[in-house]
């Protein structure tokens, strides 16, 4: 009796080897952090002289045609990435400012949130913080719509100037 409980304790083990199998799949996630500024190519924004004298220069239609993008997979234990931006120049008596939309589009995961409304200078200033495992989808009209506009602040720092080009620099970070 014990010889037969053994061996079919023995078979239900061989058995079960047959019915059930497993294998041990290694697989990588790498770190990513991808950012760029859709579409490509500049734009020109340009004050408009009072034809009255006594009024102010008219300020320029603001841009919206420009999109951030971004692909971010964060290392274990790793921290929230943010997107700044800054001018290589400022302009005297002009506002350079810049607000990122909330994201829209076909991205998904932890999509940053805007920190609305700012004035660009040379030293980096979030624009979105909070970006974690997120993907905006590539393209206009996906992750962040951008929102640059030109207004004047002081009056008597104005200088008048023709064709100056004003660089802004995107960057993300950790």
């Amino acid at each position: 009796m014990i010889m037969i409980r053994s061996l079919l304790l023995l078979v239900s083990f061989i058995l079960s080897g047959m019915i059930y199998s497993q294998t041990t799949v290694t697989m990588t996630l790498p770190t990513v952090t991808l950012m760029d500024i859709e579409p490509t190519g500049n734009f020109t924004l340009n004050f408009t002289p009072p034809t009255e004298a006594g009024n102010a220069l008219g300020n320029p239609t603001p841009n919206t045609s420009k999109w951030v993008n971004y692909t971010s997979a964060i290392a274990p234990g790793g921290l929230t990435r943010k997107i700044t931006a800054s001018v290589n120049k400022v302009i005297a008596g002009v506002n350079i400012r810049l607000q990122a939309a909330a994201a829209s589009g076909a991205g998904g995961g932890t999509l940053g949130t805007s920190a609305g409304q700012v004035t660009l200078t040379t030293t980096p200033v979030t624009i979105i913080s909070g970006i974690g495992g997120a993907y905006t989808g590539n393209g206009a009209n996906n992750g962040h719509n951008l929102t640059i506009s030109l207004t004047t602040n002081t009056y008597a720092n104005l200088i008048a100037q023709a064709n100056t080009a004003i660089v802004i620099v995107y960057t993300i970070t950790e």
